[in-house]
């Protein structure tokens, strides 16, 4: 006897109500907040934090000219193992109103800014991403 699975009920999918019907409120932000970090690459103090962490490298590799030093470990890093973090987080971007507090966040002065190894802003942005969850359950 073969006895046949019942399918769950889908789930209604969101309405694709954002650029002519191909993207969900949810994928706009998203595509919002994508360009706004992309464009605070060119930031100045962002390449300023990184300027004040910066010393010239003199270790066996030719290639490298400087390193970076982790304001969390103190440890001496190369430019691909370092990573410039706010100290306060940027936060999310859902909804129009957290628009101008994530800007304002987002593109903050260099005293706001530090540059951590991967390891360590892996680790604070875990703990970041942890109090927002915890935040939107209270």
């Amino acid at each position: 006897m073969v006895t046949k699975k019942i399918a769950a009920p889908k789930k209604p999918r969101p309405l694709k109500v954002r650029n002519g019907g191909t993207l969900t409120e949810s994928g706009f932000w998203s595509f919002i907040r994508s360009a706004l970090r992309q464009k605070s690459r060119w930031w100045k103090p962002i390449s300023q934090a990184k300027a004040n962490a910066k010393r010239a490298y003199k270790g066996p590799l030719k290639r490298q000219k400087f390193e970076y030093q982790c304001n969390q470990c103190k440890k001496w890093y190369a430019d691909k193992n370092v990573n410039v973090d706010h100290v306060i987080p940027a936060g999310a971007l859902n909804c129009a109103e957290d628009l101008p507090g994530f800007v304002e966040r987002l593109f903050c002065e260099v005293e706001h800014l530090q540059v951590l190894c991967i390891h360590c802003h892996d680790i604070k942005s875990k703990e970041d991403k942890l109090k927002l969850t915890k935040n939107k359950k209270l």
